[in-house]
């Protein structure tokens, strides 16, 4: 806690965000990623990872620097592929853990978590969507410390799910044309997966690397939170594909743990920005702030509403926890056993879980300033980049429609739909 730390930069070199500079291509790694043995290194390996990030995150906020380093490290960690089946040489944790850990990075810095989003859903889709010969192929690259960034949604399309991206086959090539923007992920990948359709429909994930000619990544993300995700836009012209790398998804047509598993993560960026508001906020009062006149105490840490609140807090914190973990061992049910039912309730319980999140996400990065003080809100401190990640990642996926399907599979028995967003 204090002001933001000194480190010195080099801003001359240093990619920046929303910057009209272009960011080269990352270098593939040179060394394979670690593979995690086990659910307990996972979350091991995130709690020592969130130490090292949580030390920039105010100062990589402030001057827009892009997380560069952070991410070679947090890819070559192993927990870039903690969802690789087994089968596949993976360690194929429970999606309970993935959410912890996802949550773990988020509480030090949540734009390097949300950068880890559509890598960890595209590898779900891969295992769900793939063909054998293509899961062999793409679990490789994961495992291997190959980064998955995203060209999925668009921007002037009528909605989130009417894509104008447009893939053909030309004999043993696909060939992708299309705009894309929100793309989290793409600028600092080493592959982008590109979701088009084809003429009569058909959706596919086709993934180009990130060097493919024709194949522009825009660092043009100017949202006033999630900063340095880097979620600009991706412009694709004739880009040439082996037809083998363009998996063909059909995994919201039947009951699949695709909506969930994206879900989920989400839901767990939001955890993780409560905690780390909550953290600071109790951070500050400690050492910074003052109690107020009428209280007759001391220090800001006795008054007795501040104490009120924070408990508070902490309780809504740690029942989005609860809710967290549930979704999480509801999707992996799902995933052994996917039938109407199961999804279904993967679907419920990580909507519930996203309600709590979403909810305590904002709360807390409100209550911070209220809690800590005028003096919280200077600069100096960076506390701001709270409430500006909460508002703007809570954004994704409205809550208003997760109360509705809630009390609609409750009240009158009816499954959530499947999609990406649900």
């Amino acid at each position: 806690m204090g002001t933001l730390p000194q480190t010195k930069i080099d801003y001359s070199i240093h990619p920046r965000v929303n910057s009209t500079d272009p960011v080269a291509p990352r270098p593939r790694p040179t060394t394979p990623a670690h593979i995690v043995k086990s659910d307990a290194e996972a979350i091991e390996i995130a709690e020592r990872l969130a130490e090292k990030f949580k030390v920039g995150a105010a100062l990589r906020d402030r001057e827009g620097l892009l997380p560069i380093a952070e991410l070679d490290e947090y890819s070559q960690s192993g927990l870039w592929s903690i969802n690789v089946p087994k089968a596949y040489g993976g360690p194929g944790v429970s999606y309970a853990t993935l959410a912890k850990v996802i949550e773990t990075i988020a509480a030090a810095d949540p734009a390097i978590a949300q950068i880890t989003q559509n890598h960890l859903a595209i590898v779900g889709t891969i295992d769900l969507d793939g063909t054998d010969e293509q899961k062999r192929d793409l679990f490789a690259l994961a495992l291997s410390g190959i980064r998955f960034g995203n060209a999925f949604s668009e921007l002037k399309s009528k909605n989130v799910a009417a894509f104008e991206t447009h893939v053909v086959f030309d004999g043993d090539q696909a060939v992708v044309n299309g705009e894309k923007f929100y793309t989290t992920g793409a600028l600092l990948a080493h592959v982008v997966p590109i979701v088009a359709v084809t003429e009569d429909g058909q959706a596919y994930l086709v993934f180009a690397d990130r060097d493919a000619q024709g194949l522009t990544v825009t660092n043009n993300w100017s949202s006033f939170g999630q900063r340095t995700t880097a979620s600009g836009g991706v412009r694709i012209d004739s880009v040439r594909v082996p037809k083998a790398r363009a998996l063909h998804v059909t995994s919201f047509e039947h009951p699949t743990v695709a909506g969930p598993v994206s879900q989920i993560i989400q839901s767990a960026i939001d955890l993780g920005i409560a905690r780390g508001a909550i953290e600071d906020t109790i951070a500050f009062i400690k050492t910074q702030s003052r109690p107020w006149i009428d209280s007759g105490k001391e220090t800001a840490g006795e008054d007795l509403f501040t104490i009120a609140a924070i408990g508070d807090l902490e309780i809504k914190l740690h029942a989005a926890e609860a809710l967290l973990e549930i979704a999480g061992r509801a999707i992996d049910v799902a995933e052994a056993d996917p039938n109407e039912a199961t999804v279904a309730e993967a679907t419920i319980k990580t909507a519930e879980s996203k309600v709590l999140t979403t909810e305590i996400a904002i709360l807390a990065t409100n209550k911070l300033f209220e809690l800590a003080g005028t003096r919280s809100t200077l600069a100096e401190h960076g506390l701001d980049r709270h409430w500006r990640n909460a508002r703007v990642h809570t954004l994704h996926d409205p809550v208003r429609w997760k109360f509705y399907h809630v009390g609609n599979y409750y009240l009158n028995g009816v499954n959530p739909p499947r999609h990406a967003w649900n």
